[in-house]
């Protein structure tokens, strides 16, 4: 008997080795496959704002699967090295060719202009920088209210959008955007992102009327051609419509009513000429009581 149960345990005590020693097996051959998928990548031991130039220091090789690798990573430090990043780029965030700018790029402000483009500072007050809500990144369209009149002692300023969909690159001299944007930050300069064409009617904008800044939303792509406005037009007033949601999209606001029409007569009509017919006398009597005379009138 004892004998029966010293071979179950023994028998017991094999077979659960024998599974413990295939799950082992199994376990580590699965390691290592997985450690065979593995490839170095660059990623940022800290955080990089946009701009700065990347040392060494910043930097950091972890290992990355080679199906979750993105495109244009770096296996390297030393490519790295000098390099421009022309975003934020975040702490352990793969630094990619995307997120920097050409090589031999300086540093600062001109490695976020992209080709073709120019950098151009307007000075602004808190009117005209939206009370400090204008941030790097931020959208916004250009209005200048000018004199269009040639002669001297004529009048009739006019104003009009004359730049749209303007990138905001910094406000002062921050190029980045603060942690917490609804907080305003007073800046006396904005620099707008413009094509050679643009800095020119930005310049004239800027030194014969008064410039302002409309901030639009950062989906917002559209085109929106206006005809302007003058005295004259400013003082036909508007009508009001009810205020969108926040966010909402132009499909989903309200839309304004067409102005009211007025029809004028141009000839008065003559009013109808009804014709009254005299009614005919009804029969009466005489009737004398007393001293009293009266007339009696008969129904018809």
């Amino acid at each position: 008997m004892r004998n029966k149960r010293f071979f179950i345990v023994l028998a017991g005590a094999l077979l659960f080795g024998l599974l413990a020693a295939v799950s082992v097996s199994r376990y580590l051959s699965s390691a290592q496959a997985y450690t065979k998928n593995l490839n170095s990548v660059a990623v940022a031991k800290v955080a990089i704002p946009l701009g700065t130039k990347i040392i060494p220091e910043q930097l950091m090789v972890v290992q990355f699967p080679k199906e979750s690798i993105p495109d244009g990573a770096f296996d390297t430090l030393e490519n790295l090295t000098g390099r421009v990043a022309v975003v934020n780029i975040a702490p352990r965030e793969p630094v990619t060719e995307a997120r920097l700018a050409p090589i031999g790029t300086a540093g600062g402000l001109s490695a976020v202009i992209p080709e073709g483009y120019r950098a151009m500072t307007v000075k602004v007050d808190d009117v005209v920088g939206i009370s400090g809500f204008i941030m790097p990144g931020t959208l916004v369209d250009v209005v200048v209210v000018i004199d269009p009149a040639e002669k001297v002692g004529m009048q009739d300023p006019i104003s009009k959008i004359v730049l749209q969909n303007i990138k905001v690159l910094a406000n002062g001299v921050n190029i980045d955007q603060p942690e917490d944007q609804r907080e305003a930050n007073s800046v006396k300069a904005v620099t707008l992102l413009v094509t050679p064409e643009q800095a020119e009617k930005l310049a004239l904008a800027s030194s014969e009327g008064k410039l302002q800044l409309v901030m639009r939303n950062s989906i917002d792509q559209g085109d929106e051609q206006t005809k302007g406005i003058n005295k004259r037009g400013l003082l036909g007033g508007d009508r009001a419509v009810p205020a969108p949601e926040p966010g909402s999209l132009k499909s989903e606001q309200p839309e304004k009513p067409a102005p009211r029409r007025v029809r004028v007569q141009s000839e008065a009509k003559p009013m109808p000429v009804v014709a009254l017919v005299p009614q005919a006398p009804r029969p009466s009597v005489e009737m004398i009581e007393g001293a009293k005379k009266r007339n009696v009138e008969f129904p018809q």
